[in-house]
């Protein structure tokens, strides 16, 4: 991989779109509440980085697959957290 403006661009870009989750992650898991998550908004958001993630691996793009394998990782997180803490509250 050749390093390049855009690459460092395109990488701080993804440092900060994936490091936004993190709050959101942290206070869904001290809180032990996904209650104010959309589900529906987070399945679409879900499926939007997984194609971002397919693009990526298909252009070889550095910064869009690190960004977006993440991102998916906390994505899934919350939404794993939305499913069990819902159902916990529910019991």
């Amino acid at each position: 991989m050749e390093f390049t403006l855009s690459t460092a661009i395109g990488l701080m870009a993804a440092t900060c779109t994936t490091i936004a989750f993190m709050p959101q992650v942290v206070k869904t898991w001290k809180a032990r509440t996904a209650r104010d998550l959309s589900l529906g908004m987070f399945l679409v958001f879900a499926l939007g980085i997984t194609l971002w993630l397919i693009y990526g691996l298909m252009i070889g793009d550095v910064p869009i697959i690190a960004a977006n394998s993440i991102t998916l990782m906390l994505v899934f997180l919350l939404l794993y957290f939305k499913l069990t803490f819902d159902r916990e509250k529910k019991l």
